[in-house]
């Protein structure tokens, strides 16, 4: 019998309530200092978001929705959630408790161009409709809450503070009427326009406001004031019954201090909600005028989606600093053994930067692709290269070296015509890391990381990107008269090369040649193996681990599009890697993928006796990458209908997902084609398809490197 994640979220949560359930120590009074510190870890919620908005002002405020309710806040910048979650509760007093997460609910998005949001949950006999922008004026979340029920009921508002991303060192006390939370650098405020009838604070897990309104039945035993330091939970009750008193605007400020979050709440509940978000949608709505219209087979409402989410992702504090998702999934939200400082997809990947960058490039804004860039100078690191990936900041995060992020900047100038002295200075700097990088003492594009970060070797996905980089490079070299003929030279020896480092004679899946993920020795004849991590307990043979990466060779203009090894290895990876879903077709990064959910449902996580086996599961980027290839090989229509695909993986709301589900465990509990609980919104997914998008319109890929191509193709 499987489990679907739903209910396996469902009876952690059950699970967590029974085992917090414990009464706090008689010995502490009402109103003072809440005993049981620090309480337990903090944990961010799934990724799998539904909602994620800002506004177009200056104000670095974001806010994210999941399971019904608001999650994850970011504040002061895109790198560090500001809380983990605010939500609804509901009771009677007496026979039930119940939160939004835990009932049926919605989410909606009225206006694609907006990203302004609309939740619906219905409980025993009541009805809660929650709709929430940011205050383009403040560092504040507004939420305007509308309650309805057939009888007087008592209701909560339910906040979880995580300031400065982690949300251990809380302290949380009463100020001015609103319930604030300091870690002694940031502060927030929450505060309801009519004020709470009752509230407390605790620890999570100890004695917080949801422990004990589970454990009494619907009513609260104590009444702490303050809290901390730990993880910190509030609890407010709003003044609203259902019946006679149904509308509450509740505000979530941020300062450097409790003061300052209380006046920031104060001042956007004294604008009011309508203010707020008609000035919110104005924003948006100039910054799409700004834009060409969305090209005709597109289709619109995922393309407005699209522009918007990529948008949303540059933090306000570090222009050019786009993140790869506003979220943390699987196990990078709740294990320190896996994550010891929260942090994952909200940071810059150079990698994931040059596709926000190409895909808002191709939509029409430029201006963003230049800032994109310029923050890609900015954090370059000493020696030339450019870091795995950085907090919003620049500040480096992980710090493997993968040579296909060295080479993106280059790629990128070059799509941008920037020959200006300071940027070829920073990219030659960059070649020359890329030309002293060797393995074994000999010069080569031999990576430590591949584009999955998982694996080192001959990737053809990495040294395509190296040897385009390096040619764009040469030619951004040659406007500023420059000499580049180190560059040329060893792009075309590892042009020459990358065939028999990573082309198969004599694998399992084919008799004719193919092309490998990798190879970890440069033989891709040698029946070498490796682990591939993420939870598969047995070596592979190199020759059986296939992937769609030589498509880079396409698509970067080295190869011919019907170079019958290219053609080959479409065959097999089709064969080996694919699913046919009611989305279309779709890929997974490689074989014997772990990098995804439990048999089960449950999360991602690695290292521990109890998970045996996780499954990546399909990702809607390679429909994007084998539509731009369909293209070069002048199959126009093939490469509308994966357009077509990828809007299919949509979630409610039109964000694209990292991965949908496949047919593997817990199918058929899932839809195949539909998304999991992987990165929601993937900036990536939506950078892909609006490079697609404009790419069917112009019938050829919008991001191809002529020059490339005129060495390799037309030479």
């Amino acid at each position: 019998m499987t489990t679907s994640r739903r209910d396996f979220l469902r009876a952690a949560a059950l699970v967590g309530a029974t085992a917090v359930a414990a009464p706090a120590p008689a010995s502490a009074g009402q109103g003072g200092a809440a005993p049981g510190g620090p309480g337990t870890d903090t944990t961010f919620t799934p990724a799998d978001k539904l909602g994620f908005g800002t506004a177009r002002s200056a104000s670095p405020v974001w806010f994210t929705l999941q399971d019904g309710r608001l999650s994850e806040v970011y504040h002061p910048d895109l790198s560090t959630p500001a809380s983990r979650e605010t939500q609804i509760v509901v009771t009677d007093g007496e026979s039930f408790v119940e939160r939004v997460s835990d009932v049926g609910h919605r989410t909606e998005l009225p206006d694609a161009e907006v990203p302004a949001y609309r939740q619906t949950a219905r409980g025993t006999g009541w009805t809660l409709t929650t709709r929430y922008v940011t205050d383009p004026d403040r560092d504040s979340v507004l939420i305007d809450v509308e309650f309805r029920s057939r009888r007087p009921l008592h209701v909560y508002l339910l906040h979880d503070p995580a300031l400065g991303g982690e949300g251990t060192a809380d302290r949380a006390f009463p100020q001015a009427g609103a319930l604030v939370a300091s870690d002694g650098s940031t502060a927030s405020a929450i505060l309801a326009r009519g004020g709470f009838s009752e509230s407390t604070v605790g620890y999570a897990g100890v004695n917080d406001g949801w422990t004990q309104l589970v454990a009494g039945r619907g009513r609260l035993d104590r009444h702490y004031a303050t809290a901390g330091p730990g993880n910190v939970i509030q609890l407010g009750r709003l003044r609203l019954d259902g019946t006679s008193r149904t509308r509450e605007l509740v505000a979530l400020g941020f300062g450097a201090d409790g003061g300052a979050a209380v006046r920031v709440a104060r001042g956007s509940l004294g604008r009011g909600f309508d203010s707020a978000a008609s000035a919110y949608a104005a924003g948006w709505r100039q910054y799409l005028r700004s834009l060409p219209a969305a090209p005709e087979g597109a289709d619109r409402r995922i393309y407005a989606t699209s522009v918007v989410a990529l948008a949303c992702g540059e933090d306000k504090r570090n222009p050019g600093a786009f993140i790869a998702s506003p979220s943390m999934p699987w196990a990078f939200g709740f294990d320190r053994a896996v994550a010891p400082e929260y942090g994952s997809y909200h940071l810059v990947w150079p990698r994931d930067l040059y596709q926000i960058a190409t895909g808002l490039l191709a939509a029409g804004d430029r201006v963003a692709a230049e800032r994109s860039l310029d923050y890609l100078l900015r954090i370059q690191q000493p020696d030339g290269h450019w870091p795995q990936n950085t907090k919003v900041s620049g500040e480096p995060f992980w710090t493997s070296i993968q040579l296909d992020e060295t080479a993106a900047p280059m790629l990128l100038a070059w799509l941008l015509d920037r020959d200006d002295p300071a940027t070829v200075d920073s990219l030659e700097r960059g070649g020359d890391f890329l030309l002293s990088y060797s393995k074994d003492g000999y010069p080569s594009p031999y990576t430590e990381q591949e584009r999955w970060e998982e694996q080192s070797g001959y990737s053809p996905s990495t040294i395509a990107s190296v040897i385009a980089g390096l040619v764009c490079l040469a030619d951004l070299m040659r406007h500023a008269g420059r000499d580049p003929a180190r560059f040329l030279e060893a792009a075309d020896r590892w042009h020459a090369a990358v065939d028999g480092w990573t082309v198969t004679r004599n694998g399992p899946h084919a008799p004719r040649p193919y092309f490998v993920r990798l190879t970890k020795d440069g033989d891709p004849n040698a029946g070498t193996t490796y682990n591939l991590g993420n939870n598969n307990p047995d070596p592979a043979d190199q020759r059986a681990v296939v992937d769609a990466g030589f498509l880079e060779l396409v698509r970067l203009g080295m190869r011919q599009p019907h170079d019958p090894v290219v053609v080959n290895s479409l065959a097999v990876v089709d064969e080996q890697i694919s699913t046919v879903t009611p989305a279309g077709r779709h890929w997974h990064r490689y074989s014997g993928d772990g990098y995804g959910e439990q048999a089960d449902g449950g999360p991602w996580n690695v290292n521990r006796a109890d998970v045996l086996r996780t499954y990546g599961r399909l990702w809607p980027i390679f429909a994007g990458e084998r539509g731009e290839y369909e293209l070069l090989a002048g199959d126009r229509a093939a490469a509308a209908g994966r357009l077509r695909d990828i809007a299919a993986c949509a979630g409610a709301t039109g964000l694209l997902p990292e991965q949908v589900w496949d047919v593997n465990p817990p199918y058929p509990a899932v839809r195949p084609g539909t998304p999991t609980a992987s990165a929601t919104p993937l900036a990536w997914t939506h950078a892909q398809y609006l490079r697609l998008a404009w790419s069917v319109a112009k019938g050829r890929p919008v991001e191809y490197p002529t020059v490339v191509a005129e060495r390799y193709l037309t030479h």
